[in-house]
């Protein structure tokens, strides 16, 4: 397939997405009028924290539909945005544990309701406050309704059972890996690349990749062996992203990657990259500087350079070629008809080239 048909594939299966999520959000802003003004406004922040995203997940789902032969086009657009309501409810709720209230550049659902209450006179400490309650049933609507949108899919119950189940494996994955990540951050030593892997894993990729690209070949009755292959793909890419998205909060380019290279350094991000550094003579250097909250950008630089003379970035940009020719390993598996493989090597390679 040209470059030109893969765009417009991809942009017809947004089109569908983001026409699912355009019904929900209109069906429940109607439902909402009949609590009050203030409540429909709460729907209308979590949709604006829906739009901007890159349907990541949804792509995964129809990637695997449609390669093992799906044709429901709209059920898969419901499992999709299912699955884009679900990375919704978690970002939301990852921002108040991070005490965040900005995401791609403006404000979240903490961010919206505190600058509302400030502007009308509340304290930062009240309008904080007011912020981050709202953002949690926010998170809890979304939360609920991924689930709401499978059982809308239009499914077989037998298929709607597993694709739930998967679902469920996707949050409770992710759960436990935002709790391993809220411990890391209150321990004194920096933890060892092998945990910090398995909580990326746990927190991302099995929400982001493994599960979505489960859900898509179960949708499309896929064997077992394969949507088990699938899996292993999905967690080994999916830890892979996760490993260049690190580097790119410190080395990245903020017009391309939307957010900042200095805040993963003022947070002491605990990430591969610095947890090897731990390791190098070098550390002595920047130790002092990572997790400092008012950084400067020359420092920041600084930093940068003792992670590129130490090893650092050398190995976590190694550690990601690993996995990501892993996950391409799981695809020669006999049972991977041609037609999935030649979609998902694009996938390992957009991954793999964000690390150049």
């Amino acid at each position: 397939m040209e470059g030109s048909d893969l765009l417009a594939v991809a942009q017809q299966r947004q089109a569908q997405v983001d026409g699912v999520l355009d019904r929900f959000f209109s069906l429940a802003k109607n439902r909402a009028s009949a609590f009050g003004q203030e409540y429909v406004e709460l729907w209308e922040v979590l949709e604006t924290n829906t739009v901007g995203g890159k349907r990541f997940r949804p792509r995964m789902v129809f990637t695997a539909y449609q390669a093992l032969g799906g044709e429901d086009l709209e059920a898969a657009a419901y499992v999709g945005a299912a699955f884009e309501l679900l990375h919704t409810a978690l970002i939301v709720h990852d921002d108040v544990i991070d005490h965040d209230f900005i995401r791609r550049g403006i404000p979240n659902v903490s961010g919206s309701y505190r600058d509302r209450a400030l502007a009308k006179g509340a304290s930062e400490r009240a309008a904080e406050h007011k912020g981050v309650s709202a953002a949690v049933i926010a998170g809890d609507l979304a939360l609920f309704n991924a689930y709401r949108l499978i059982d809308r899919s239009g499914v077989n119950d037998v298929t709607r059972i597993r694709l739930v189940e998967v679902m469920d494996d996707a949050l409770f994955a992710s759960a436990a890996g935002e709790l391993i990540d809220m411990d890391f951050s209150h321990l004194v030593d920096m933890p060892r690349v092998d945990d910090i892997l398995t909580m990326e894993r746990l927190k991302t990729a099995v929400y982001s990749f493994e599960c979505p690209l489960q859900a898509g070949a179960i949708l499309a009755g896929a064997s077992e062996d394969v949507v088990a292959t699938l899996a292993d793909f999905g967690r080994e890419i999916g830890v892979a992203y996760q490993i260049v998205d690190d580097l790119l909060g410190v080395f990245g380019k903020e017009a391309d990657t939307g957010k900042t290279t200095i805040g993963d350094l003022r947070e002491g991000k605990r990430t591969v990259l610095i947890s090897y550094a731990t390791s190098t003579r070098e550390w002595a250097e920047i130790e002092v500087l990572i997790g400092k909250p008012d950084l400067a950008e020359d420092e920041a630089e600084r930093v940068r350079e003792v992670l590129i003379s130490s090893g650092a970035r050398s190995f976590a940009e190694g550690l990601a070629r690993y996995y990501g020719n892993r996950a391409l390993a799981r695809l020669a598996e006999p049972h991977i008809p041609l037609a999935l493989r030649l979609e998902l090597h694009p996938v390992a390679d957009a991954v793999l080239g964000r690390v150049k």
